[in-house]
């Protein structure tokens, strides 16, 4: 029934800066988003100072911290030539990035990182500590990517996998309403995942792809039913790689929305195999929902197979 059911609410934005390229234009791409949530923007640069105080004179550590809030005072300055009326907030930390970062985030917060960090010794916040904040996050994470040519497509797309992926689908709806874009909910299942290599198991595909197809009805309507002033298309394909087809279909969209599915089972947060693929390759910024396994979409041995 329509109203029955709350919204979620995407909270505040929070995001990472280090120096690089990248995280400036992360930085932007997360003011202009937290304008259309009419939310704060916080700005944190996370040095470890901490980590490394043994290593560090006190000389090298006071260097740090003032070029740490220098690059804060740069980074607030060009987002608020962009956006005059964002409220704005910066906070240096001598922690280490991912921590802080999900610490800044707290419970209600998004998490925004670009897709490169300085690299080498010198990184301090993205590359692959950016694969960390994503693998490890409790809240919402952004990696904004794919953003050069600034060409808006007024499409949000979410990845559905099955009925477990309504909340993410839930957030990528809110995010196409404050675009005032359309929401296309894309269903990809790889056959020889589901029915084996042997060509005799594929007699059943077409009973497997009507079940898929479920999968995606049952959101689609709870989504269509939930935000009724929204266009919502559904789309359910089958391929040999679910990364390949939403990596082609976010070329398409201005944010791809899925679930950053994980076991509680391995050693330390991991990321899905097309998870990880769409954070590398994928044409547009890319938002994971926390999503802990192992649920419908998992293995025997409670891996998530393919995000």
């Amino acid at each position: 029934m329509k109203g029955t059911t709350d919204s979620p609410v995407l909270g505040s934005v929070v995001v990472g800066v280090d120096g690089s390229e990248s995280a400036r234009r992360a930085a932007l791409w997360a003011a202009a988003e937290a304008v259309r949530r009419d939310s704060p923007l916080h700005i944190l640069h996370a040095a470890d100072t901490d980590g490394r105080a043994l290593y560090l004179s006190v000389d090298s550590i006071e260097r740090v911290r003032s070029a740490g809030r220098e690059l804060l005072r740069d980074t607030a300055a060009v987002v608020a030539e962009q956006c005059p009326s964002l409220s704005v907030t910066t906070e240096y930390s001598s922690g280490a990035p991912v921590p802080s970062l999900q610490r800044t985030a707290g419970l209600r917060g998004t998490v925004v990182v670009g897709n490169r960090g300085l690299g080498g010794f010198k990184y301090l916040m993205l590359g692959s500590v950016g694969l960390k904040v994503a693998a490890g996050a409790t809240t919402p994470v952004i990696v904004v990517r794919g953003i050069d040519d600034g060409a808006a497509t007024g499409v949000v797309l979410a990845a559905v996998r099955d009925e477990h992926d309504d909340e993410c689908a839930r957030y990528a709806a809110c995010e196409a309403e404050i675009r005032k874009a359309s929401l296309r909910l894309l269903h990809v299942w790889n056959v020889f995942e589901s029915a084996g290599i042997a060509v005799t198991m594929l007699d059943n595909v077409e009973a497997m792809a009507g079940e898929h197809v479920h999968h995606l009805t049952a959101v689609t309507d709870r989504i269509r039913d939930e935000f009724p002033a929204l266009t919502v298309r559904a789309d359910a394909e089958k391929s040999l790689t679910v990364a390949g087809v939403l990596v082609e279909a976010s070329r398409e969209a201005d944010l791809l929305v899925m679930g950053g599915r994980r076991s509680p089972g391995y050693i330390g947060p991991t990321l899905g195999r097309a998870t990880h693929s769409l954070l590398h390759h994928a044409h547009c910024p890319v938002q994971l929902i926390p999503r802990q396994g192992p649920g419908p979409g998992a293995s025997r041995d409670g891996r998530h197979r393919t995000s």
